[in-house]
């Protein structure tokens, strides 16, 4: 029985010596000979604490090989291991040397720092008091655990920028009741709940759990990065392309009409303007006017006194009279009726420079659309695309523009008649100084004529009826002095009304001025609106696709043809400590030469 056991055992040995020159045949052929790969992954392995804290990292290198030999690979490394055979790997600084036989081949470094693209912090609150993590094993109570993650400034940004975190939290239903994650995603897992949060690249987030826990115990906190990328199909846009050229035909509309709004202010503004300039002179003349009624009635007093004292001393008289004060009465009368002529012929020229500002104001007035734009149609506007600032000052020059409008035809029949009065006082003026002219003639006359008793009686009747026509004419202009002081007072007012419509009518020109070149902007910007939403949307898309984002090697910029860069991040668990127990020591394991010797005894 013994020397059959032999028989297999020594064919045995043979197996496995032949195996180990096989071995040591292929290492001498692959000696020396330089071998190639056609890509590099590299998964970063990282250990936390239940803080955060990165407490150690490896990599595990996996290579692509297409030609087998010596390789070469690049790495701040502790340490490193072969994952793949048994054959050495030299390390020599960051150099990493090592025979690649098999299509892949792999092996694992430890980092000599520990260094991470992001900082990840994990803090936990009970009952609103931050615990440390070593003192929550076994507590009970209302738990928060508050996930923080930020850039690491002093490591490489391209993989804050370029990587998605997905932090993943499993939470024992039996411990945790009532969990609340707002920002997460919740699934079940087997019998536990999974809670995820994602952070997407170059965001800084914290994320809250909370829970009422009893006893509490937690599994490691998972965190994997990979390269951000989505696949989105492009949206359909057909519909809202074809919405946006109709608001941009819109806002060509707008803007168009807004163009005509600027001319119509225009025009209403000159003629406001030429009206506000008009009645300007009007007011002067009627002040001026007012000012020297004064003058005008105290002289026609002093003429009417003269007359009744010529007139007492011719009826007095019964032959010789002194007629040289009444031959320098008519230059008196002729003066005041010189007076008033001027002031008539005054009131002519202002009340044609009145009648035409009138006439343009009211063909500017006139020009300003009378468009109804419901309150509807200026919500709609308000709620679309265009700049809300423009709009806004649209529609208050369309409402001060019809305000204008309104105020103008409510007091159109006002400005009409300011002409019609001017004629009247011109006209009742030119009456009045003519009236004055045949007057001093008439006195001139009647001193030529002056003869015997016959004449000297035609005097006294006439001074007589001359006294009493004067007194009547003075008295008449001291009521035509009074109307002028009246109107002119009236006048201020309505001056002003006109100068504060000037006024408005520059700034609202001015106003709409500003918004044609806001609408022209607006059109601009618009103008291909259609195009400029596809081209926004093929952007985004890119950039959520991230498609042509290439990872580099997180280990060493000298590493080439990496395809893959990942991390997998996990911190320490924690656990309610098991009690101390007493175990009887175990007999040790026999190795394999142990075990094969058994064979033989």
């Amino acid at each position: 029985m013994r020397n059959k056991k032999i028989v297999p055992i020594l064919g045995s040995m043979m197996l496995v010596f032949s195996s180990f020159a096989t071995t040591a045949f292929a290492d001498e052929v692959q000696e020396g000979q330089e071998g190639n790969y056609a890509s590099k992954d590299e998964v970063i392995y990282g250990n936390m604490n239940a803080n955060g804290q990165l407490q150690d990292m490896y990599v595990v290198n996996t290579f692509r090989v297409t030609e087998p030999g010596e390789m070469v690979d690049h790495g701040d490394y502790a340490s490193v291991r072969n994952l793949s055979n048994l054959t050495d790997i030299v390390r020599e600084g960051d150099s990493v040397q090592f025979q690649a036989e098999e299509e892949e081949f792999y092996y694992q470094g430890t980092m000599e720092s520990n260094a991470l693209p992001w900082d990840i912090s994990i803090t936990y609150l009970l009952d609103g008091e931050e615990v440390a993590p070593e003192d929550l094993a076994g507590a009970s109570g209302s738990l928060e655990i508050q996930i923080s993650t930020s850039a690491n400034e002093d490591v490489d940004p391209e993989f804050f920028r370029n990587y998605l975190l997905q932090i993943g939290v499993t939470l024992d239903p039996a411990i945790f009741d009532n969990i609340q994650a707002p920002e997460g995603t919740m699934a079940n897992a087997g019998q536990n709940k999974q809670v995820t949060f994602s952070v997407m690249p170059e965001q800084e987030e914290t994320y809250i759990i909370s829970s009422d826990v009893s006893e509490f115990e937690m599994n490691p906190i998972e965190i994997n990065a990979a390269p951000y990328s989505m696949s989105i199909e492009s949206p359909d846009l057909g519909g809202m392309t074809g919405e946006m050229q109709e608001l941009s035909d819109a806002i060509s509309d707008i803007h168009t009409g807004v163009g005509d709004l600027e001319s119509g202010m225009s025009e209403l503004n000159q003629g406001a303007q030429e009206l506000g300039d008009g009645s300007a002179e009007y007011r002067n003349g009627m002040e001026e006017l007012d000012q020297s009624s004064g003058e005008l009635v105290n002289g026609s007093a002093e003429i009417k006194n003269a007359l009744a004292t010529i007139n007492q001393t011719v009826q007095e008289s019964t032959g010789n009279i002194d007629l040289s004060v009444m031959q320098e009465f008519p230059n008196h009368l002729r003066e005041i009726a010189g007076g008033i002529e001027k002031s008539a012929n005054a009131l002519d020229e202002l009340a044609k420079g009145y009648s035409e500002a009138n006439k343009q104001l009211s063909n500017a007035m006139e020009s300003i659309p009378s468009y109804e734009i419901s309150e509807e149609q200026i919500n709609k506007l308000q709620e679309s695309n265009a700049d809300q600032e423009v709009v806004g000052q649209l529609v208050e020059t369309y409402e001060a523009a019809n305000a204008a409008k309104q105020t103008y035809n409510a007091v159109k029949e006002a400005f009409d008649g300011v002409s019609g009065a001017i004629g009247q006082s011109s006209d009742a003026s030119a009456e009045m100084a003519s009236n004055l002219e045949t007057m001093a003639t008439e006195i001139e006359n009647a001193v030529a004529s002056v003869g015997g008793l016959d004449s000297v009686t035609q005097m006294q009747e006439g001074f007589s009826t001359l006294a009493s026509q004067y007194e009547t004419f003075h008295n008449g202009l001291v009521s035509y002095t009074d109307g002028v002081g009246q109107l002119t007072s009236s006048y201020q007012e309505l001056d002003a009304g006109i100068q504060e419509l000037a006024n408005g009518t520059s700034a609202t020109s001015d106003g709409v001025s500003e918004l044609h070149d806001g609408t022209s902007e607006l059109q601009e910007a618009t103008s291909d609106l259609p195009g400029q939403i596809e081209a926004e949307t093929d952007e985004m898309m890119e950039e959520y696709a991230n498609e042509d984002y290439e990872p580099s090697s997180f280990v060493s910029d000298k590493n080439e043809n990496v395809e893959v860069v990942q991390f997998v991040l996990q911190t320490e668990s924690i656990e309610i400590p098991e009690p101390e127990t007493t175990e009887e020591p175990e007999e040790e394991e026999k190795g394999i030469w142990e075990r094969f010797l058994d064979l033989f005894r």
